[in-house]
Formats: C-alpha cells, structure tokens, sequence
C-alpha cells in the first residue's frame, strides 16, 4: 500500500511532464490556430449543402452527426483540451442539437429523426462501463489492503537475484498485473518498487534503462491479456457482442484462451530484445519491496473476492453472467462489508469512463440516426479488400494512438469498422471474420508506445529521467511491430478456426 501512495508522486510527475509538453505559454499561439481548425471544420460540415457527402437521404440531425464526429476527431488528435473533456463537449452537442430533448428551434424535425436523450445519456451507464469501474474498484481494494505489494514480493522472488532475471521478472509481474489493474496504476507501482534496485546498481551502466523500460512495455502489452486489461479491448468487446449489433458473445475468458498467450510471448520476446540492447554490467541485484499486507478482515475480503471475481470471468460461458455483471459483483461486496468507502470512490479514474461514454455516444449517434444505414447504402463497403481493411485499420489506430490517447483512437475507428464489416458481411470470413478486424484494433492500440507521450506508462518511466526518448521511441518501434505481426497472425488463425 505504501509502495502505491509513493508510486502517487510518480504519476503526479508524469502528468506534469505531459502537462508541460502540451500547454507551455509558448505554445499559445499554435494552440489558437488548432481551436481555429477545429472550429472551421465543425461549421463548414456542419452547413454545407447535403449533397456534397454523396451519402443518399442525409437528413439534417445526422449531417450534424458527422461534424460533431469530425469536432471529435480533430479534438483528440490536436489534444486542444483534455480527452475526457472532449468527450463531454460531444454528449452535450448531441444532446442540444440532435436529440428529443434539444433546443427547440435547433430541432424542430420529425422525431423519428432525432436521437432519444434518454439513449445519449445511457451511454455513461452502458455495461462496459460498469466492467471499467469493477476493475477500479478492485484495484482500489489492492492498494487499501497491501495486497499489490505482497503480490509483488511473492510473484518475483522465483526470479533469484541474477540481473536477467530480475528483468524478467519485472516484465512478467508487471504484464500480470496490467492484465486486470489499470496500465497507469500498474507502472507507477512497479516504478517505485524499482526504486531499491536502482541504488544498487552503477550509474554508468545500461542495466537500469533496461529495468525502466521493462514496467511501461510490460504494462502496455499485458493490457491486451484481458477484457479490463485496457479501455480499446472493452470498446472492441461492447461493439463485438451488441445484441443489436454484431452479437458475437465473445466471453472474458475466450478473449484470455488466445491472447493471454500471445502476452506471455511478447513479454519474452521483449526480455530478450531489452536485455541485448541494455546488457547489465552487474550480474545480481537483491531485491527489497516495501510495504506489508494488512491481516485483518477486510483483507481477507478482498483475496476471496479476487477469486471469486476472477473465477466468474474465465467462466462466463458456463455461468451465463457476463463480465459486465461480474464485474458488479466486488463493487458491492465491498461496499457491504466496508472494504470501500464514499472516499475511496473518489479514486475511480472517471475521466476515463467519461472519455469511453463520449465514444460510445458517438457510435450511438451513428447507428441510432440513421447514418450508418444510408452510409452502409451509398458506399460500397462490399467491394473493399477484407485485408486492406484489417491492415489500414491497424495502421490507422498504431499511427494515432502513438500520439492521442489509444482510448480516443478506439472510440472514433470501432463504431465505424463495425459499419464497415456489417456492410461486408460474408466477405470477412476470409480473413477470419468481423472479430479480426476490431480485436486487430484494439491489439494496434496497446502496440502504440513509440514515445514518451504514447501512453500513461510511458510518461511515467520518462518521468524517471533514466530513459532517453531515443532508446523508448527504439525499443517501442520494435515492441509495437513485432506485437502487430503476431497479434495480427493470431487473430487470424482463430478466425479461420472459427474460435472467435
């Protein structure tokens, strides 16, 4: 538990480094010619002539759509204001311009052509949001009870004290842990328990860079080990298993069966590519973690509810209760017998639900107005390539979220590939299915850490000022394509085999 509130500081250091990378005085004025862009952008499609979209029966309500999605995208890409931000910006337009509930002038249509407000606001309630909340929540119990540092004393003394080893130790506990607690969360842990370990070993040598690099590679790809892992594999599973939708039923432990592997075996390849690239000069290093579990009740609580929690995803088939239900389950254990309190609720990372609702508001819109269906109509989806379309879908997403947040790149491509892959229906099968394309997205998305300001974990090891951007933009060039490859390879093959 100590470990974590001392890991607080190492976050707070991350956000200012990215603070300062985006908002310094100096940038004012590039920062005002992006809000210009965005505005310029948003009004001209916002107004222009129906016709120039080449998309049949456009009404008005869903031309509004697409300019709020253009204000979205470029919103996120540009980083003029925080994500989360954003995404409210996009909730609240749809709701005065495009919904039943909106200004009145602005909306003076049939109804059947404006959304419902109640579905707009339903989308910060939908069920993956609750799997992102259960998965905050037990973190939160983690750290409360000491059970993340007693986890990591346990899980990495079976790696001795050889240097190599200790680097695949780090490595592989990290992953584990990023499996099913926030990747931010994780790394900042990980770092300070890296914090002993540093002391020991000569400033000269390059076996620390190795170490610090080791926490945010490991803590990108063991997101993609699970459904919680990272907030693009919930977006892909809320648009792959939508009743009304594409209704695939893919489980919380299928998702684990083929890509808990595929973790385990980047994790290695990434040892091996670390430990050439920054060899160790000292060939034992002793470890020392700080912070003890509390033995007391509530601990205990919290170990059962692990199990039981973590037992009831891997098996959602069997039960019939999905992992959005599941993930209910510990929130009100621990709200029952006082593991968590009003304050501790105050820790749920909410910026990140509201950054997912926005993205879900905006696949509500684009489904529930009509526009995906007169898209779906007037483009001929149906003769694309099914690989072009899984390839330029990874690259797309691998591209953006190297320098926007990975959440934002999964909510602007994952509604309009599901668009996409239901227009092609049968085509896809030759690539394995619709499952191919968003899960290759989501892998994309945790494949994206070329640079300080790709992901929370980065920014965080950067903030140690024991990595230089040259060897993290190398060693996640490297990562990021080798993860594409096999997960890309993968996802295929269990397409084919019709396991997803």
């Amino acid at each position: 538990m100590l470990s974590t509130y001392r890991g607080l500081h190492i976050v707070e250091a991350a956000r200012n480094f990215r603070h300062e990378h985006k908002y310094h005085p100096s940038n004012n004025t590039k920062r005002a010619i992006k809000i210009a862009i965005v505005a310029l952008v948003t009004l001209l499609l916002w107004n222009m002539p129906a016709e120039w979209y080449g998309i049949d029966n456009l009404t008005v309500v869903q031309q509004r759509i697409i300019a709020i999605f253009a204000f979205a995208t470029l919103m996120w890409i540009l980083e003029i204001v925080s994500s989360w931000a954003t995404s409210l910006a996009v909730i609240v337009l749809m709701l005065l311009f495009c919904s039943d509930s909106g200004i009145a002038p602005m909306v003076a249509f049939p109804k059947e052509q404006l959304l419902s407000y109640k579905g707009i606001m339903a989308t910060f309630a939908d069920p993956v949001i609750m799997l992102f909340i259960g998965g905050f929540i037990l973190a939160i119990a983690a750290t409360k009870t000491g059970l993340d540092a007693q986890l990591a004393k346990v899980l990495l003394k079976p790696f001795g004290t050889k240097s190599n080893n200790v680097l695949l130790g780090f490595l592989l506990v990290t992953g584990l842990f990023s499996m099913f607690v926030s990747n931010t969360a994780t790394a900042a842990m990980m770092l300070t328990f890296l914090t002993p370990v540093f002391r020991q070993l000569p400033p000269e040598g390059k076996g620390r860079i190795a170490l610090a690099l080791s926490i945010p590679v490991a803590a990108n790809l063991g997101g993609m080990g699970t459904p919680i892992g990272t907030p693009p594999n919930n977006i892909a599973l809320k648009y792959l298993n939508d009743p009304e939708g594409l209704n695939l039923a893919i489980g919380f432990g299928q998702w684990m069966m083929f890509m808990f592997p595929l973790v385990i075996v980047l994790l290695l390849i990434s040892w091996f590519i670390l430990k050439k690239m920054f060899p160790f000069t000292q060939k034992t290093i002793e470890l020392h973690i700080d912070g003890e579990m509390k033995k007391d009740t509530h601990t205990y609580i919290v170990i059962a509810t692990f199990f039981i929690t973590i037992l009831l995803w891997l098996t959602d088939r069997l039960t019939g209760i999905n992992a959005n239900t599941v993930a209910m389950v510990p929130f009100v254990i621990f709200a029952l017998t006082g593991v968590i309190n009003k304050r501790d609720l105050e820790q749920i990372n909410w910026s990140v639900i509201w950054m997912v609702a926005g993205g879900f508001a905006l696949g509500f819109g684009l489904n529930n107005s009509g526009l995906a269906a007169n898209a779906i109509e007037s483009i001929p989806f149906d003769s694309f390539s099914p690989l072009l379309i899984l390839i330029l879908g990874g690259l797309i997403c691998y591209l953006l979220s190297n320098f926007i947040s990975n959440s934002a790149t999964a909510a602007l491509l994952m509604p309009i590939l599901a668009i996409v892959c239901s227009a092609m229906g049968d085509k896809l099968d030759t690539i394995g299915g619709v499952g191919t394309v968003l899960i290759g997205v989501a892998i994309a998305a945790s494949s994206a850490m070329v640079l300080p300001i790709s992901t929370p974990p980065n920014a965080l090891a950067y903030s140690t000022n024991l990595v230089e951007q040259k060897d993290m933009s190398k060693v996640g060039l490297i990562v990021g394509i080798l993860s594409m490859v096999l997960g890309f390879g993968l996802i295929y093959m269990m397409g084919i085999l019709h396991v997803i």
